[in-house]
């Protein structure tokens, strides 16, 4: 996935002209017509510094009005939210040192804006008929609805077989850790499978921004398959991590990795800080936590998950705990005990019955 779709920001931007909306059908109305078009999303005084004649509206948007007024020689300026022309017909005269890899006149002034600006621009060819972003130091050529969706089907057919392999793992992780037999390779593993996940997940998502109106099947097909955004990955790494390693920082690192570098179970292994040094650090036996297993139990707050954990220290000594055992942690009556003593002697159940069936 490209950074410029990666990035928030980038993102933003593509929602902002993706199909369904009134930029987006001005910007068509533009290629349908063959004239090029060069438009600045957002306005202050640097803008205003590097813009010579032209005149000013401050009128509010409409595709047509953008149409007419990119007939006219010039930049069109839009205000930051792209509800409002400002100015038309403007000449825009960027820093000309600011480095640039286009050739055409207005490709290069486009680049250049963004460039000193931060404010995105957009170019039209007139003779490509492509639509082309700026955003800083990127550059995002916007396609057509049905290349991207033909990407996206790909993506979505390829996220399906993960998901698939991804549940496989997590069961078996579930019954290995009631029998308390997890090695370092088991966790490394799953930690790899929604790292995986997760990454297709955020392409997809990429898509549908790009879609906008054009997307919503795809939306619901993502949202069905991996539902909202997952806290199992942090669970997992709770669960594991070496005590004198930071959350936050292994997790950052765990997305740094990049595609070679995350198939490395012993490198991701290194990341949790588990398996010590030398030999198959791989086979090495680890035990969890319980973070994972306790947010499965159906209303059970994060904070008494959290509570349990620290009173136990382990799962092993959760899954032997008694109903009386569970009422000495803080914040825990009668009924609440109850609850997680027979909410983990089902997931026990479970678990090792998806394992052997």
């Amino acid at each position: 996935m490209s950074e410029f779709l990666a990035s928030p920001s980038g993102r933003a931007i593509l929602r902002a002209i993706a199909p369904g909306t009134a930029l987006r059908d001005g910007l068509e109305r533009i290629l349908r017509g063959r004239t090029g078009a060069l438009i600045v999303v957002g306005y202050d005084d640097v803008v205003e510094s590097i813009c010579s004649g032209g005149f000013e509206l401050d009128v509010a948007f409409s595709s047509t009005r953008l149409r007419e007024l990119a007939k006219m020689d010039g930049a069109v300026v839009l205000d930051d939210s792209a509800t409002r022309i400002l100015r038309a017909a403007v000449q825009l005269l960027p820093d000309a040192s600011i480095e640039t890899s286009e050739s055409g006149t207005r490709h290069r002034t486009a680049q250049r804006v963004a460039v000193q600006t931060g404010f995105p621009v957009i170019s039209v060819s007139q003779s490509m008929r492509i639509v082309a972003v700026y955003y800083r130091d990127d550059r995002y050529v916007v396609e057509d609805s049905d290349a991207i969706l033909s990407r996206a089907n790909q993506a979505l057919a390829t996220l399906e077989r993960y998901k698939a392999r991804l549940d496989e793992v997590s069961q078996t992780l579930s019954a290995l850790e009631i029998e308390d037999l997890v090695t370092v390779r088991d966790v490394a593993t799953l930690v790899q499978r929604l790292e995986m996940v997760r990454r297709i997940s955020l392409e997809i998502r990429g898509y549908v921004d790009e879609l906008g109106a054009d997307g919503r099947l795809l939306a619901l097909q993502l949202d069905e398959l991996v539902g909202p955004s997952s806290p199992d990955r942090e669970l997992v790494v709770r669960d594991y991590l070496d005590e004198r390693r930071d959350l936050d920082e292994a997790l950052a690192a765990i997305e740094a990795l990049d595609s070679t570098a995350l198939i490395d179970l012993a490198l991701t292994a290194r990341i949790l800080g588990i398996g010590g040094v030398g030999g198959d650090v791989l086979d090495a036996a680890t035990s969890p936590r319980g973070y994972r297993m306790l947010s499965r139990i159906p209303r059970i707050p994060r904070a008494m998950v959290d509570a349990v954990v620290a009173h136990f220290g382990s799962l092993q000594k959760m899954l032997a705990a008694s109903v009386e055992d569970l009422q000495v942690v803080d914040g825990i009556g009668a009924v609440r005990a109850r609850s997680v003593r027979e909410g983990l002697s089902r997931l026990a159940e479970t678990s090792l019955i998806d394992r052997f069936i």
